[in-house]
């Protein structure tokens, strides 16, 4: 059995891709998508019929419902192919904005129920600010489930749990770049490979705290950079990858243990901690890891945001 069957064993395979036509080799039970891997998909020959066609059947409407309408229409064809979710991103330049953030999203779970796509096949994503956490707390009281995403912190993943949040996307390989970069030429990779992962010890302490004191949020490891760090989380409750690395566990047959246990994290010496806007401040800002990750994420989605929005323009 290959390493990628063996993990399919402790925890449920998302693909990490807008490209929907390299999913069905792996067969992921989730997608998810952002700015920067849609971005990417629309811009290769297969895909771009279909993103002249979508735009093309809606002409004259505003820029960011035909955005919206892109971004769907992918996700329509990924659902085609994945039998479980898919995560589709409000634009990262409402991330500090609570009710447009509720706006733009109840917009997009609109267009997927006008497919026949019910509400518990999509998740919307949204960045982990104070502020999309509260549009989240609000979506999820109305059945809109969403993905919580740009994670790097664990007052990130407390507050997301109080708000009843569906799913988390803690970021791995990008709280990885950040010790490794702020390391050095001091930096062992040796030393900090698999459980000492400094990505990998943050998606556990959170996978930890959340089954100990029995929150429902999901936790989803994201962002990862080699196969060690996807092998270190086995047993987290999603694991959402790449295609080249989903490719790499595929062509390998080493043994793969579970790492992760929700029995052996009832049994964690901790407490249960609580953030109103304040205290989520101050703790993000603690914290220069996630402060600086969160604000170079955002960055570059919308970055990647407005990059789509000047192709769609074109073709308007």
């Amino acid at each position: 059995m290959n390493q990628l069957d063996q993990l399919k064993q402790f925890t449920t395979v998302v693909a990490d891709t807008g490209n929907f036509k390299q999913l069905g080799a792996f067969a992921p039970r989730d997608a998810t998508t952002n700015p920067s891997l849609i971005l990417k998909a629309v811009q290769q020959p297969d895909y771009a019929p279909l993103l002249a066609e979508t735009v093309a059947g809606h002409r004259g409407r505003k820029l960011e419902e035909v955005v919206d309408e892109v971004l769907v229409r992918f996700g329509l064809e990924i659902l085609k192919v994945v039998p479980g979710r898919v995560s589709t991103e409000v634009d990262a330049r409402l991330s500090f904005d609570t009710a447009c953030t509720v706006a733009r999203a109840r917009r997009i779970m609109a267009l997927y129920e006008a497919q026949g796509v019910g509400r518990e096949r999509v998740l919307i994503k949204v960045a982990a600010t104070w502020e999309g956490i509260q549009a989240a707390r609000i979506l999820e009281r109305e059945g809109i489930c969403c993905n919580l995403t740009l994670l790097f912190s664990f007052c990130q993943a407390v507050a997301c749990g109080e708000a009843s949040v569906r799913l988390i996307s803690p970021f791995v390989g990008r709280i990885y770049d950040w010790y490794k970069k702020s390391a050095g030429a001091t930096w062992d990779e040796a030393a900090n490979a698999g459980p000492n992962d400094p990505g990998v010890t943050s998606v556990a302490q959170i996978y930890t705290y959340y089954k100990k004191f029995d929150i429902d949020t999901e936790v989803m490891g994201a962002s990862f950079r080699n196969v060690g760090q996807i092998l270190a989380l086995a047993g987290c409750d999603l694991l959402t990858i790449s295609p080249e690395l989903l490719a790499q566990l595929q062509a390998a047959d080493a043994t793969v243990a579970r790492a992760l246990d929700p029995s052996a994290a009832k049994s964690a010496p901790i407490h249960a901690i609580t953030y109103n806007e304040a205290s989520f401040r101050y703790a993000l800002n603690e914290d220069a890891m996630a402060t600086e990750k969160l604000a170079e994420g955002i960055r570059a989605f919308a970055a990647d945001a407005i990059k789509l929005d000047k192709i769609i323009e074109g073709l308007k």
